[in-house]
């Protein structure tokens, strides 16, 4: 179960940062909504997960999941830099996350 709520609170991050994104090019008051509650069920559900799994597994995994949502966000509906390398780094940070569950 704290696995399931680590990817949930991952999501919903890479949401929070769509709703940051958001404000930032003045979206207005949806946006910015999106932003806080993304972010109190990001950290809520981190929170719980941290309950039963190592902190820095946890907060790894966490981050690691916003990054590649962020990133792959950014590249399909901001129109960001896609290149091989970018795909590349993003898919080490993947198997890096997928790592710290095989050995937790």
């Amino acid at each position: 179960m704290a696995w399931i709520a680590l990817v949930i609170a991952g999501c919903s991050e890479v949401f929070g940062v769509i709703g940051m994104k958001g404000v930032t090019i003045g979206k207005g008051w949806k946006a910015f909504m999106l932003m806080v509650l993304s972010f109190v069920i990001s950290f809520s559900l981190l929170s719980y997960a941290m309950k039963s799994l190592p902190m820095g597994t946890s907060y790894a995994v966490w981050t690691g999941i916003g990054t590649v949502g962020s990133t792959i966000t950014g590249m399909f509906l901001y129109g960001e830099q896609k290149s091989v390398l970018r795909v590349l780094f993003i898919a080490m940070i993947l198997a890096a996350a997928l790592g710290l569950k095989l050995i937790s």
